[in-house]
């Protein structure tokens, strides 16, 4: 009998195979940093870059941010303070926006799995985004948008645009909340959440990205009975399921 043919992976699920208890990376992952800027209207909304085709997530919307270069973290800089200084550099870089790292929230850290083919290990930081217009080179950026979290998920739903699994999570979070001053006070009073991604396959082939405290998460079993956090990655498109993340 002919090996069944696994189902067609989502269009953004970039991550490599399988993860596999003990698997460890050949190459360190880049470290980089991003910051989700957000602006108050109806209801919130966060600025959105479009990078180029031709480069590292070419298509993709991001939020501004980049790697974390030699100068970033000089004078003795944690590395904390060498990735709130490299989301500024490259906030004013790819949007002409001048932001301060002092007042950037720290919420989360993201690693992809060993085989990942382009690893970042990303800072992910929010605030509020001061009154200046966007300016983009159209090089790397292309495009800029303000959009409402809700709005840009949509879109994602809809194959309209383009979101690596660590954006649309941010994004999915960000939606639960009705202004800027209440989302970065959620930011603000709980720790940072570290992602540290783990990559299985369901019995129906559907892949998942999986994080600690989901109950498949240290033997890779997308299977397993109990707690869930993930996100499922069908064709059709992402899913977050969440049981033990609840702040």
């Amino acid at each position: 009998m002919a090996a069944q043919s696994e189902p067609p992976r989502h269009r953004n699920d970039g991550y490599g195979g399988v993860t596999r208890p003990g698997d460890a990376a050949q190459q360190p992952a880049t470290p980089a940093a991003t910051v989700v800027l957000l602006r108050d209207a109806a209801t919130p909304e966060v600025l959105m870059l479009r990078k180029n085709s031709r480069i590292a997530f070419g298509g993709m919307w991001v939020f501004p941010g980049g790697r974390i270069d030699a100068e970033d973290g000089a004078d003795g800089a944690t590395p904390e303070a060498a990735a709130r200084n490299a989301a500024a550099r490259e906030t004013h870089e790819e949007a002409g926006i001048a932001a301060a790292p002092d007042d950037f929230v720290w919420f989360a850290h993201w690693t992809p799995p060993p085989d990942t083919p382009k690893r970042f290990a990303t800072w992910f930081f929010a605030a509020r985004a001061a009154d200046h217009d966007v300016s983009i080179d159209g090089g790397e950026i292309e495009d800029h948008q303000w959009i409402t979290p809700a709005a840009a998920l949509e879109r994602h739903a809809a194959g309209d645009i383009d979101l690596v699994p660590p954006t649309w999570v941010t994004l999915h979070q960000l939606a639960a909340h009705d202004t800027v001053e209440a989302a970065l006070a959620h930011f603000s009073a709980i720790p940072a959440r570290v992602y540290e991604t783990h990559i299985a396959q369901r019995a129906d082939g559907t892949r998942v990205a999986m994080w600690e405290g989901d109950a498949g998460y240290v033997d890779c079993d997308a299977n397993a009975a109990g707690e869930r956090h993930r996100l499922v990655m069908t064709q059709g498109g992402f899913t977050f399921e969440n049981t033990v993340d609840t702040a």
